[in-house]
């Protein structure tokens, strides 16, 4: 089996100073070493979801489900905008979904995590986003993180308090063990065709 784990990080929020972008950079930094990690950065470049340009849905789209494809596993960090998913997450989610039958989601491991600035941590928005995926057949993860008032979680340099870290570091592990579960149950499937 593959030791080095390559996990594509999105997040949902094109802001640039967002607090999922900083959840994800604090993500990144209590599991260094763990896995090697590939931002993806261009949500706003892809055009709204129509079937009709699916024979030919341009190079963003085709850049950003090789993305998919080449990763491990996933990690998205989600706002959550009037209860729910931000659009250019699900427009994401509705492009990787497609085409039917050869989709870059298909079996792909992914944890969901987010932060917001009030009580719930984007608890709804990642509900949602937890059910799409899980209709477009990715391996979702089922341990939640929420970050509730995220505009006061944050110190100075960015981080965390050591429990939450140590919470990321858990949740990066346990999708860990979800590519692992998917690559042996892929292996299988391999040696009994």
């Amino acid at each position: 089996m593959n030791t080095t784990r390559r996990i594509l990080a999105i997040s949902g929020s094109l802001r640039r100073a967002s607090h999922n972008r900083a959840l994800l950079a604090e993500t990144q930094r209590v599991a260094d070493g763990i896995v090697v990690w590939d931002n993806y950065e261009d949500l706003a470049l892809l055009p709204a979801y129509n079937e009709d340009l699916e024979a030919d849905p341009g190079e963003a789209v085709l850049a950003f489900r090789q993305s998919v494809r080449s990763a491990d596993g996933i990690l998205i960090a989600t706002p959550e905008y009037n209860g729910s998913i931000p659009g250019v997450l699900k427009n994401a989610i509705d492009w990787a979904s497609r085409p039917f039958g050869a989709a870059a989601l298909v079996g792909k491991p992914v944890a969901v995590i987010g932060a917001s600035t009030g009580q719930f941590g984007a608890a709804w928005a990642q509900a949602d986003l937890r059910k799409s995926l899980g209709i477009a057949a990715a391996r979702v993860l089922a341990a939640e993180f929420a970050l509730a008032k995220a505009q006061q979680a944050f110190d100075a340099d960015g981080q965390l308090d050591p429990t939450t870290g140590e919470t990321l570091r858990g949740i990066v592990g346990h999708l860990i063990d979800l590519v692992d579960e998917a690559e042996r149950e892929a292996a299988e499937d391999a040696e009994a065709a």
